[in-house]
């Protein structure tokens, strides 16, 4: 088969893009994940080869993740995630993508919701407290600089053994560049945010073109986001919430459509929501014709912001207890720690598996938001091969039609100047792919690829 290039525009959006997109029982550990030398089948994958190195993300059934980021599946309301954002006797705070309104299931949305909860701290706190934060991503970076730099006393307790949380950058001399596991895909509108902070720390992007989409035949124009987004426009007009699979349906589409697939494919490898499952009146963001990627070590971000902080990595913390003098911390060692206030920034999956339990239980408004909010699903693959066996250059491809696992593809060749390619794959598949082993990874990723292997005939 010979691969010709055409691009396909696949959709103005809706709204900020998500991305990619951070304690628990008793010293959970996180899924590992996979570094070079890759585990080598003996045959290559119809005309793919076996990687020279890949690694895997498995935020799905990683303990300290439990989930990509959040989403509202069908019949939820915006309303859960303020209901989340209320203090709890002045004495527990959350932050975390899933509690900002605004721009859920980003690394800008983490970054608001800590300053966020820092202010609604500062405003009851006395003088020179004592505060904890649990988790050292964004959103308790940004919140631990905040009531540090107010004069408080601040420790952040975070269960992993590195800052960062779901950003998660890996450097590796086996790569070109580090290799990102985690949070580093947004729309051009919200990386222009943050742009010239990553510049100044010596980050440089990555921009990818709009998407081709592939089937058999090559490139051809089938991701079809905008017939999407007209049964989302018609089932919003409905009296009752449906899910995105079903607006569809109702709106007379067909199941089958490849077209269609490919652009729930894509749609669920950006913003993690299962598309049986997410909600048609308050959808997740169609992503738009363009991304932008960090070539470099994201975690800087969150470096940078915490220097000069009491940091205390590899410590879970499994209960919070709270009244009106204060609150006490139960470790997963089983050692205790009091403070005045805590700001909580565990991700909705952990709260939902009850990582953390509280003494007395939350109020029912907080318990109902995180039971009815949904926890996303996103999972890549990073392979990095001997030589190109595809012959494009286009940046984004989404493959139509056949079996495969990872419908979206990353090729980072133009851009980096090696073959590599990023796999992403979002909602059930995501979870489906977090649950084989290495080895059946590996080879799920290669068949993945069948469509792009070049025909040497």
């Amino acid at each position: 088969m010979s691969i010709t290039r055409r691009t396909l525009l696949v959709g103005t959006g809706v709204g900020a893009v998500a991305v990619l997109l951070a304690a628990c029982t008793d010293d959970p550990k996180p899924a590992p994940t996979t570094s070079s030398p890759a585990p080598r089948p003996s045959t290559s994958a119809e005309g793919v080869p076996a990687p020279e190195a890949w690694m895997r993300s498995r935020w799905a059934v990683d303990p300290y993740a439990y989930g990509a980021m959040s989403y509202l599946p069908v019949g939820a309301m915006p309303a859960l995630r303020e209901a989340l954002i209320e203090p709890v006797e002045d004495r527990v705070f959350f932050a975390g993508e899933a509690t900002d309104p605004e721009r859920p299931g980003t690394v800008l949305g983490a970054f608001d919701s800590g300053r966020r909860a820092a202010a609604a701290l500062l405003d009851v706190a006395g003088s020179g407290e004592r505060i904890a934060v649990i988790g050292a991503g964004a959103a308790g970076a940004v919140a631990a600089r905040v009531l540090a730099d107010a004069g408080h006393t601040v420790t952040v307790l975070e269960a992993r053994e590195r800052l960062g949380g779901r950003i998660h950058s890996v450097v590796d001399d086996a790569w070109p560049l580090p290799v990102q596991l985690g949070a580093w895909l947004s729309a051009e509108g919200d990386a222009a945010a943050i742009r010239e902070r990553l510049r100044a720390l010596g980050l440089d992007e990555i921009r990818f073109d709009a998407a081709t989409g592939w089937s058999e035949e090559g490139a051809v124009a089938t991701v079809d986001g905008a017939r999407l987004q007209e049964a989302i426009a018609r089932a919003q007009e409905q009296p009752a919430d449906v899910a995105l699979t079903d607006a569809l349906e109702e709106d007379g589409a067909d199941a089958d459509d490849p077209a269609l697939a490919a652009a729930l494919a894509w749609l669920e490898a950006i913003t993690g929501a299962d598309a049986t499952r997410a909600s048609s009146w308050y959808p997740p963001a169609f992503p738009g014709e363009a991304l932008i990627g960090a070539n470099g070590d994201m975690a800087a971000l969150i470096e940078e912001t915490t220097e000069d902080l009491d940091i205390t990595l590899a410590t879970t913390v499994v209960r919070i207890a709270y009244d009106d003098r204060g609150v006490s911390l139960r470790l997963g060692t089983g050692e205790a720690l009091s403070y005045d206030r805590v700001i909580v920034t565990a991700p909705l999956g952990v709260l939902q598996h009850e990582g953390i339990q509280f003494s007395p239980p939350l109020p029912f408004s907080h318990r109902g938001a995180i039971a009815e909010l949904a926890s996303g699903a996103v999972e890549c693959v990073w392979m990095r091969f001997e030589e190109q066996f595809w012959d494009t250059d286009a940046t984004i491809w989404h493959v139509v039609g056949g079996d495969g696992l990872i419908r979206t593809w990353l090729n980072l060749q133009p851009a980096v100047g090696e073959p590599v390619l990023v796999g992403l794959v979002g909602g059930a598949a995501a979870e489906e792919f977090a649950d084989l082993n290495d080895r059946e990874a590996q080879a799920a990723a290669q068949a993945s690829l069948a469509f792009f292997a070049a025909d040497e005939d």
